[in-house]
């Protein structure tokens, strides 16, 4: 489906009637300005006002976090994966982020997590773009590498072992995990083997290969899993990456191996098509990645073409000391939106309620927000905060 069709949502509308009870989209006249007739509010809460993304429109700012299922075998969709992702575009989420999806093997985190490494893959992705279209939604996949997080179980094992480490037996690669540095996480996961200069374009040109793959599937929006102490943010941290070549030491190079493949991807991935990336804002440890790193960051990540930074926190450092409450990550979004002009930011963590949804994006703290565990809880989620504030 072309970008044409995406941002036309009268023909979206006739090509797929959505579920009884999906809210009715304002004509395409009226959402462009942000009003609608009838009996919803003028002008619509900005929440439910459409977002432009280069040559795509959101059609609201309510969007669906990337979050592992941990339901795949050796990276393919299936037909849980179709089920799980179409229910949101249903019930009216703007965008829908698919899953940490490995762009190696053993980039994946656990040997249940979808892959994108080999063009076999291609296929089902492409199912799920399908029906996210058909609803009007648009179509995001997150490209990930685990790095020392890798090769560990599913989460619904957690609990029960002693360990994190998958074994091979159990489908896991405890030879073949690797980082910046040979520093474990903590003695639960395997102690990385330090990539080698070779490895590390290696690993560049598999994220950029799982890019022409995400483009050839149809996707509209990939995002870069640059947080949560997986590979990426593992460059940045100064905690796990202690190298003393051109990848480590200074923030510039600690940040070469993230913006390398930011290069390389724009000049493969269209021109109109957007490009995110997660960040974890800060490690909420002393010593760490900092808020002050990230909007550092997001000012060089804008002018090498990074349309969103999509604003996590944590994830790298046993050690962390995190507070957690509703919103309480919502304060770095705000932060890089208003000292980096021009990058959109995402809110994200215990998002839960449309008060808070509406506050955000009415009181521009973020341009957007993804919620994630709340669309587990309640996948019409985009609908009851509608109903909420006056939006049918």
């Amino acid at each position: 489906m072309s970008p044409a069709t995406i941002n036309n949502l009268s023909t979206v509308q006739e090509k797929k009637n959505p579920s009884p009870g999906a809210a009715i989209e304002p004509s395409s006249s009226a959402i462009s300005e942000g009003y609608a007739s009838g009996p919803n509010p003028n002008p619509l809460p900005k929440v439910f006002q459409p977002l432009v993304l280069r040559n795509y429109t959101a059609k609201n700012r309510i969007w669906v976090s990337p979050m592992c299922m941990y339901s795949s075998e050796d990276g393919f969709v299936n037909d849980f994966h179709l089920s799980h992702y179409t229910q949101f575009a249903i019930r009216g989420a703007g965008l829908i982020m698919v899953e940490a999806s490995g762009v190696l093997p053993e980039g994946r985190i656990t040997p249940n997590c979808l892959g994108i490494w080999k063009d076999e893959h291609v296929d089902g992705l492409s199912r799920i773009v399908d029906n996210l279209h058909s609803y009007g939604a648009i179509a995001g996949i997150q490209l990930a590498h685990s790095g020392r997080k890798g090769s560990t179980i599913p989460l619904h094992l957690y609990g029960n072992r002693s360990t994190f480490k998958s074994t091979e037996s159990e489908g896991g690669w405890p030879e073949n995990v690797y980082g910046p540095s040979a520093i474990a996480f903590d003695e639960l996961h395997n102690t990385p083997h330090e990539v080698s200069i070779e490895q590390i374009h290696s690993v560049q040109q598999a994220f950029v290969d799982a890019a022409a793959r995400a483009h050839k599937a149809g996707f509209d929006v990939i995002e870069l899993h640059g947080a949560h102490g997986y590979l990426i943010y593992e460059f940045l941290s100064p905690l796990s990456n202690h190298r003393t070549d051109k990848y480590g030491g200074s923030f510039e190079n600690r940040i070469r191996f993230l913006t390398e493949i930011v290069d390389k991807i724009r000049q493969i991935w269209p021109q109109e098509k957007p490009l995110f990336v997660r960040i974890s804002a800060t490690e909420w440890v002393e010593g760490g990645w900092s808020l002050d790193d990230t909007v550092n960051l997001a000012s060089i990540l804008y002018a090498a073409g990074v349309d969103l930074l999509d604003c996590s926190s944590a994830g790298n450092d046993p050690r962390q000391n995190i507070p957690a409450a509703p919103g309480f990550q919502v304060p770095f979004a705000t932060a890089v939106k208003n000292q980096v002009s021009g990058i959109l930011t995402a809110a994200v963590g215990l998002i839960t309620q449309p008060g808070q949804v509406d506050e955000i994006i009415s009181e521009n703290k973020a341009d957007v927000v993804f919620v994630a565990r709340e669309f587990l809880r309640n996948p019409s989620f985009v609908l009851s905060s509608a109903h909420a504030l006056g939006v049918y």
